[in-house]
């Protein structure tokens, strides 16, 4: 428990005093930002490789409300206009020499706005068969006239003459029935529109993860119950939605994962899109199933961030035998990246109780896999040390000696042969053999009985 405060307090995912590490570098767009590259300097800093943009450090203030009512517009050219300047604002190199920072604090009801033109694309994105739901007609059904048109099929109409009539007519229409509420609506978009709904949903999203490294602007974010709710309806779409749309939503909610308490989708904050606890959970678990590298790395890494907070152990632990299972999965994989999410997930989840220890020992495969990670080994060295500590808690628990004592010379082998983590599996032996109650554990480790 003591690991879990110290990983808190840090916000890593492995439990160490020191501050989570962001996933990746904020990526922002310079290719044909024409209206974006009249508001920037390009410049070559000598501490840097390449060129930079950089943006005057009074252009946030002096166009604050600017950037805000043309996000709330929906015009195209000022929607352009504003998410590239929020793409250059939100960008930062790693060694950039821009001291000042553009937090959402400084641009109000800008993350609203932000998320005004995700919903925008959220609410067309769905194809229209999965929308759109029959109404049955029951106003003057018996009647000739019934104020619609013979055009508007009915049902239970007496006269076969009347139907004759609503058939010839349905077929040499220009619009289908039921018009408005198709695709071909007035009010809606056509293929090119939908398209350009989509690349600024994209746009609002990466901006959204480009503010989410910003530190300034965590807690503003993680206690926005709109902004998270979004995040994980895209997560939860992900089969559907738009993968870059996806990658984005899923990024900036690891980078928020430390300070993320899920019961805020059950507070009193207004809701908008209905996401409860469990949802969100769920979405993390479609995430983590995913065949996707990035995604499923991404998910782990969430699920070790999140643990940390004991005020969501009661929403994660229903789920733990789904989450031990694909986890021990993800261990098996070539992918070095996958293995170390997948470790950094359950080196915090052994740490919760008894209970998660017990599960993750009776996995199938689960200390197989862990001892090859050290053998083989993985070439980050924190990596190996994290799985042998697992082990270690594992061992802990009497009701898994048993279950570990199986592994003793695999242990033993490992003692003598790394001297990295020799404390660590000599104290792993100890805790099998040397305990008073475990007597009969002892008769079988020295006599093969």
């Amino acid at each position: 428990m003591q690991k879990r405060e110290l990983g808190k307090q840090g916000g890593g995912s492995g439990g160490s005093g020191t501050p989570a590490a962001k996933r990746g570098r904020p990526v922002g767009s310079t290719a044909n930002n024409l209206a974006a590259a009249a508001l920037a300097e390009v410049a070559a800093p000598s501490t840097l490789l390449g060129p930079s943009l950089q943006i005057h450090s009074s252009f946030a203030d002096q166009n604050t409300k600017r950037i805000v009512l043309a996000l709330q517009s929906g015009l195209k050219s000022e929607l352009t206009w504003a998410l590239n300047a929020l793409t250059l604002l939100s960008f930062k190199e790693k060694d950039d020499v821009r001291k000042d920072a553009t937090p959402l604090a400084k641009i109000p009801g800008l993350l609203d706005a932000l998320l005004q033109v995700i919903d925008d694309w959220r609410d067309i994105a769905l194809p229209k068969e999965l929308v759109k739901t029959p109404r049955t007609r029951s106003l003057g059904v018996n009647a000739i006239v019934s104020g619609f048109g013979n055009d508007i099929p009915h049902t239970n109409i007496g006269s076969s003459s009347v139907s004759e009539v609503s058939l010839q007519k349905k077929a040499t229409k220009a619009h289908p029935s039921e018009w408005w509420l198709a695709e071909d609506g007035l009010f809606n978009l056509d293929d090119e529109g939908r398209a350009e709904k989509q690349l600024c949903a994209v746009a609002a999203s990466n901006v959204l993860r480009n503010f989410s490294f910003m530190p300034e602007n965590e807690v503003i974010m993680v206690q926005h119950r709109h902004c998270l709710e979004t995040i994980f309806q895209c997560m939860e779409d992900h089969a559907t939605e738009d993968e870059e749309l996806v990658t984005n939503c899923l990024e900036t909610i690891v980078n928020l994962a430390p300070m993320l308490d899920l019961r805020i989708f059950s507070s009193s904050k207004p809701s908008y899109i209905k996401i409860t606890e469990k949802r969100a959970v769920q979405a993390i678990l479609g995430i983590l199933g995913s065949s996707i590298k990035a995604w499923h790395c991404a998910a782990a890494e969430l699920l070790g961030r999140v643990i940390i907070n004991p005020d969501n152990e009661p929403f994660l632990l229903p789920s733990a035998s789904q989450i031990y299972k694909r986890l021990v999965d993800l261990l098996s994989l070539p992918a070095v990246d996958a293995q170390a999410a997948a470790v950094g997930a359950l080196y915090n989840l052994a740490e919760v109780n008894m209970d998660c220890r017990l599960k993750l020992a009776s996995e199938r495969w689960a200390v197989d896999r862990l001892l090859k990670v050290i053998k083989t080994p993985h070439p980050v060295p924190e990596v190996c040390r994290k799985a042998a500590m697992i082990l270690e808690s594992l061992v802990s628990e009497p009701q898994n000696r048993p279950v570990l004592l199986a592994y003793e010379n695999a242990f033993a082998e490992i003692l003598f042969s790394d001297g990295k983590f020799s404390d660590t599996f000599a104290r792993i032996l100890f805790e099998l053999t040397s305990k008073p109650n475990s007597k009969v554990a002892t008769a079988r480790g020295i006599w093969g009985m």
